[in-house]
């Protein structure tokens, strides 16, 4: 039942009604746009920036992981390192009671092997100890970046704020108004204006008739094109542009 009543109230819409409803929505409308074009592109530097302080908070944290691992294998290395000195301890104990050259040998040959194992984990600990270090440093230069962005983007969201605070009833009110016109408007003809209002590039999706060429692109009108437009029997639009038109309503 509210479908037939919606199609029917929309039956009983003239088309110059539409139409005039639809040029008070886009004077409305543009009043919004120019309210966001004051804020300028404030809004996408705050996005930026909130992606760039995302991203090196991320990056942040990545490197504090690989610590985290490298840490892991020095402290790994340190075991083998007891490992090793363990055996040596016991392979000196053993050679002190061996029964023949070829035991003896044997137990020099594992004495100087752990103590190659010995010399190899110091090495991997001393590299894991730059390789921290490196990172701590890429962590400190990481974070002095971070803190600066951060002022940056508080700058930015401040400044945004005040102007926001200072547009934002005129464009409450702009939109109540736009919101109350859409009812006296068509679905269908609607959906096209929203649709040619988006692709744009000024957000006009209804123009004027100037000097017998749209408003939009400037493309001259035919006149019979013209004489149907002013005559308000249907909904014209510009075949280069495809806004809707109107004349001098």
């Amino acid at each position: 039942m509210a479908t037939a009543d919606k199609n029917k109230n929309e039956q009983n819409l003239s088309v110059e009604s539409r139409l005039k409803s639809l040029y008070e929505l886009q004077t409305l409308l543009s009043q919004i746009d120019r309210i966001r074009t004051v804020r300028g592109e404030l809004p996408l530097e705050v996005a930026d920036l909130e992606d760039v302080i995302k991203g090196l908070t991320t990056r942040i944290e990545n490197f504090r992981k690989e610590i985290e691992e490298i840490r892991k294998k020095s402290v790994a290395e340190k075991e083998k390192i007891n490992d090793s000195q363990a055996k040596i301890a016991k392979y000196k104990e053993q050679i002190d009671n061996v029964r023949n050259n070829r035991e003896f040998d044997l137990l020099s040959k594992e004495i100087e092997f752990q103590t190659l194992e010995i010399e190899l984990s110091e090495k991997h600990i001393n590299e894991y100890a730059r390789m921290i270090d490196a990172k701590n440093n890429e962590i400190a230069e990481t974070e002095n970046r971070l803190a600066d962005q951060k002022h940056v983007l508080a700058d930015k969201k401040a400044e945004l704020d005040e102007i926001v605070s200072e547009t934002k009833q005129d464009e409450e009110r702009l939109r109540e108004q736009a919101k109350a016109l859409e009812p006296k408007i068509d679905a269908r003809t609607l959906a096209a204006f929203k649709r040619i209002r988006k692709n744009a590039r000024n957000g006009l999706g209804i123009v004027y008739i100037q000097r017998d060429a749209c408003g939009g692109c400037f493309n001259r009108i035919p006149p019979q094109k013209q004489m149907e437009i002013k005559m308000h029997k249907k909904i014209i639009v510009c075949e280069y542009c495809g806004r809707i038109m109107i004349d001098g309503m």
